[in-house]
């Protein structure tokens, strides 16, 4: 890999850092490194996928951090200053190729199993999300917030935040069509269904089991580099990122809906918003499929993931009450999503 020969000229940007090894943990939409020394500190080193976060963008989300750290007892990274004084730093990554990075103290804790019982986790999550909604909300910055907004276009649209969920691998003939009804179906929805301070404001925005860590009992939420203005609903969602098609899934929502109202008020209009926000989640997880085909992440759920997406487009529609355009958009690509009933 490229970074091979110049990221270790880069970690003595940070006090501490010079002569470390470092061993990449994830690469999905940034590069994450851990980040061991000689002395015994270990560090996570983000560095950032060109394009996506601007500098500002990237001190808005460690402000957000910061104040998280102060003001409640949701346990989240703490990025580190750099030797000029920045937590923001500019590194060399390959040759001609120049990346934003920050630097984090290391938390304790393992990614859950999706093997494992997951409803005491998904209270939690549920709990956690309120708790940051609620400190979001009252929360004055000194100065201004810059992070992107998880509206419908920018989702949906060609050009969304996350690509184009149309270019995504199976997303052709009656499963692009099944999706595009769908899809103008969830636009309408939230629509009505509006951005009110109740409902809309400062979210994680991908809070799945990749993005939390469990020591015993101590819960703690890392990578908030998705975090925007979005609907609370769509934490829940993006809690069951690609979890969401198991059988498990209801169950697991009413864990979060649980753990929430320990927090906040959920009342039923918002709870009744959740199979939009669920194929909202799901339909720009398709786009980035799409858009970040390097990834393992994507390649791992590319073969399925345009089909079990239509058959959640299917049901979502069953429920919203289809009509007849929409029940035969199901009916043609049924044969598709649903090998297993074929004789």
């Amino acid at each position: 890999m490229q970074y091979t020969n110049t990221l270790g000229s880069a970690l003595g940007l940070w006090p501490g850092t010079e002569g470390a090894r470092y061993t990449l943990i994830n690469h999905s939409e940034n590069h994450s490194f851990r980040i061991d020394t000689a002395d015994g500190p270990a560090f996570v080193l983000r560095v950032h996928r060109a394009g996506y976060q601007s500098r500002t963008a990237i001190g808005s989300e460690l402000e957000w951090l910061d104040a998280i750290r102060r003001d409640t007892k949701v346990k989240v990274p703490q990025a580190l200053s750099g030797k000029n004084g920045e937590r923001v730093q500019l590194i060399p990554f390959a040759p001609d190729d120049a990346r934003l990075a920050v630097l984090f103290a290391f938390e304790m804790g393992e990614e859950p199993s999706e093997k494992q019982d997951l409803t005491t986790l998904f209270e939690s999550l549920g709990e956690t999300s309120a708790r940051l909604h609620d400190h979001a909300r009252r929360w004055t910055s000194g100065v201004k917030i810059e992070r992107q907004k998880w509206t419908a276009s920018n989702m949906l649209d060609a050009n969304g935040l996350w690509g184009d969920w149309r270019l995504a691998p199976g997303v052709i003939g009656p499963v692009a069509d099944l999706l595009h009804v769908a899809g103008e179906q969830v636009r309408q929805e939230l629509a009505e269904y509006g951005q009110g301070s109740d409902r809309f404001g400062l979210i994680h925005a991908d809070m799945r089991l990749a993005n939390v860590l469990v020591d015993r009992d101590q819960l703690t939420v890392i990578d908030f580099d998705d975090c925007g203005f979005g609907w609370h609903l769509y934490d829940c969602a993006a809690a069951l990122s690609f979890i969401d098609t198991e059988p498990r899934a209801t169950h697991l929502q009413q864990a979060w809906i649980d753990g929430y109202r320990r927090v906040l008020d959920l009342g039923p209009e918002h709870v009744a918003m959740l199979p939009a926000m669920m194929l909202l989640r799901r339909m720009v997880l398709l786009a980035w499929i799409g858009s970040h085909s390097e990834t393992p992440l994507a390649q791992a759920h590319a073969p399925r993931f345009a089909a079990d997406t239509a058959e959640l487009a299917a049901a979502y529609l069953e429920g919203r009450g289809a009509g007849a355009a929409e029940r035969r958009s199901i009916a043609a690509v049924t044969p598709q999503i649903r090998p297993t009933t074929r004789k």
